[in-house]
């Protein structure tokens, strides 16, 4: 395991008067404890000019990401209709692209670490756009999935590489700036992503339907990638931890069999082979431990550190953060679908409904990690549980009592409710997680948070069609189809209460307040915390695990 010590800035009477990461004339090479920063591009106006535009292009790239998967939800029942998607595919659009995501990851991080994170975030903006151009192309719903896969899997290696440019790139003095633009920027995200998806698929551009959400990305990753390869400065870490690609492949193989069969298994009538696709998933877990125990000992670049488990608030936090993970994952995908193909809703209105729920999660995120958990502790996060569990019954009662003559407004009371429960949560959940964790490990302890929001929000969009989808009849009537969603919906708000119950029960197992871990490296994940709670209505899963998995390449790489 490498040094986590930060980048230290370069001396103020040395040859890099403006730190780390200055993009200058000539190529020069500048050593910290644990980057190499290698800077080629040519300065156009000064150098901290092309600091802060280096730094706009990587915001974009990560606002690219964060807003694809909000868009994706809110136009999820338009490709269902239009692209005669079967319920088992809606759910891999969606989950294809978490399950990806989760796995490249931690291996993403070390790429770059290993390649330079220019060079690999070049290469990840990339694949992403052209990725974003099959999905937009797609000429069947097989390609779509196919699409969204690659997609993941490649903003897995861009996304991960977008704070380490910065850590590299800016001075320390000048990163919490940096860190509370990078909020904003998540924060806008979380509120434009679902109302852009409503514009893009209502106004039906050049008769495009849904495939405009992805072809948006078209000019944004082409301006990217020109840019990025002119004014991004190149860095690497000269100790980079090996990559493990047997255990990405197990885990890829573990979740597949455990995931595959959730997901069709309703479809087909739940076959014998699914329950033992879903038993030997745990089998291959269990090979997955075996050799990442020996992965550790033999080189020391485990993709799963087992030794954190033994940190008590550790792996109380990691079993939080999975649990919340799923119940997410069932939330935003029933609710898209209940508003629009239950209620009848178009796009542009499920997207306003939504939009006090965002604003109530990043109040509370803000407050939260700023007022709130330094003077209660862990008692801000069970809160926060119970207030998503308020909420979730409060919007129950209000279905039930409406059914489908529900108005948006008759939803505004429970959102708001669920959002400050939510913010309350997405916030210092991390940091807890983090507090008893020692400063060496605390990388790894990032990017395995970050994987496990993924997998977890991929296993929940799989339950959906468990706890939503099965309670829908096979062949209901068109015009029964309404009542039999809102009653799916309701049914499945009931297991998301029951979730927020279990999670406040499992936070007393939380450290009663985070502690006094390294200041220095503490502030940025809270910056970056701070700013992943900012997007829970966008899922908040994908909002702060690319950021989080960041820390995989800043603290141990």
């Amino acid at each position: 395991m490498t040094s986590s010590e930060p980048i230290r800035e370069t001396p103020a009477d040395s040859r890099a008067p403006k730190g780390h990461g200055e993009l200058r004339a000539q190529p020069r090479t500048t050593r910290g404890d644990d980057t190499t920063t290698t800077s080629t591009a040519p300065d156009p106006a000064s150098p901290s000019g092309a600091r802060w535009f280096a730094l706009a292009i990587v915001m974009t790239a990560a606002f690219m990401d964060l807003v694809d998967v909000t868009i994706v939800n809110i136009a999820i029942p338009s490709i269902q209709r239009s692209a005669g998607a079967s319920v088992s595919q809606i759910q891999w659009i969606t989950a294809g692209y978490a399950l990806a995501f989760a796995a490249g990851l931690v291996t993403g991080g070390r790429l770059g670490d290993i390649h330079g994170r220019k060079r690999i975030f070049l290469i990840g903006i990339g694949g992403f756009t052209v990725a974003s151009a099959l999905c937009g192309f797609a000429a069947n719903p097989e390609m779509l999935v196919a699409a969204r896969i690659v997609q993941g899997a490649t903003a897995a290696l861009m996304v991960p590489q977008v704070l380490s440019i910065v850590h590299a790139t800016f001075p320390a003095h000048e990163r919490g700036k940096v860190f509370g633009l990078f909020g904003a920027i998540v924060g806008l995200a979380a509120v434009s992503g679902p109302l852009l998806g409503a514009l893009l698929t209502e106004w039906n551009l050049f008769g495009l339907e849904w495939r405009a959400i992805f072809l948006i990305n078209l000019p944004v990753g082409i301006a990217g990638l020109i840019l990025g390869s002119r004014f991004i400065s190149e860095s690497k870490a000269p100790k980079a931890l090996r990559l493990d690609l047997v255990g990405v492949a197990l885990v890829v193989l573990a979740l597949m069999l455990l995931l595959y069969p959730l997901i069709r298994g309703r479809e087909l009538d739940w076959p014998l082979w699914g329950y033992v696709a879903m038993a030997g998933s745990l089998v291959v877990f269990a090979a997955l431990v075996a050799y990442e125990r020996r992965k550790a000992v033999r080189d020391g670049s485990p993709l799963v550190e087992l030794s954190l488990f033994k940190v008590k608030s550790f792996a109380a936090g990691i079993a939080v953060q999975t649990v919340f993970s799923v119940g997410l994952g069932v939330f935003f995908l029933v609710w898209t679908l209940y508003m629009q193909n239950g209620l009848g809703w178009s796009a542009m209105r499920a997207g306003l409904t939504g939009v006090p729920f965002s604003i109530a999660v990043s109040t509370a995120a803000g407050l939260s990690v700023q007022k709130l958990v330094p003077r209660f502790g862990r008692k801000v996060l069970q809160a926060g549980a119970l207030l998503m569990a308020a909420g979730v019954l409060l919007y129950l009662a209000e279905s039930a009592r409406h059914g489908l003559a529900i108005t948006s407004l008759q939803m505004v009371f429970p959102l708001v409710v669920m959002g400050l429960g939510m913010g309350l949560i997405v916030a210092p959940l991390t940091d807890a997680i983090l507090s008893g964790v020692p400063r060496e490990h605390a990388g790894s302890a990032s990017g395995l948070i970050s994987t496990v929001q993924q997998t977890g929000n991929a296993l929940g969009l799989a339950l959906v069609a468990v706890v939503f989808f099965g309670r829908v009849p096979d062949h209901v009537l068109p015009a029964e189809l309404g009542s039999a969603f809102v009653d799916a919906f309701e049914y499945a708000l009931g297991w998301v209460a029951l979730v927020m119950v279990a999670i406040f029960l499992l936070m007393f197992a939380l450290p009663k307040r985070a502690g006094a871990v390294e200041s220095g490296e503490r502030e940025e994940t809270v910056h970056t915390v701070g700013a992943a709670g900012a997007a829970g209505a966008a899922g908040a899963v994908d909002a702060f695990e690319g950021e989080k998995g960041e820390r995989e390449s800043q603290l141990v790489h």
